[in-house]
């Protein structure tokens, strides 16, 4: 069993690392990963914006989309398309949250 002293060392030098990698690059593979996939799930998507709020992990996303394909469906409804969109990597995540629009709203 790991002690917590030695647990919470070892979490505070994985986050450090992640924040240092984070700092270093504009944006991490799993953005441009994620980014990419929504692109082609959702081509008339307006605006989209992934931002990895682990600190450069990958553990936890942040998406902002706004495409017409939502057009007439309830947020919930938005929501699970972008997660079907991303079920694969979903798997892999801690967290996701999600933010839905339509142009012009």
């Amino acid at each position: 069993m790991i002690s917590l002293s030695r647990f919470l060392l070892r979490n505070r030098f994985v986050s450090e690392a992640c924040q240092a990698h984070r700092v270093l690059s504009t944006q991490t593979e799993g953005e441009l990963r994620i980014t990419q996939i929504l692109k082609e799930k959702f081509p008339q998507a307006t605006s989209l914006k992934v931002l990895d709020i682990s600190g450069g992990c990958g553990a936890m996303y942040e998406i902002h989309i706004e495409s017409e394909e939502f057009k007439g469906k309830r947020t919930v409804q938005q929501h699970q398309l972008v997660n079907q969109a991303l079920r694969d990597e979903i798997k892999s995540m801690h967290g996701l949250r999600i933010f839905t629009d339509v142009p012009g709203k």
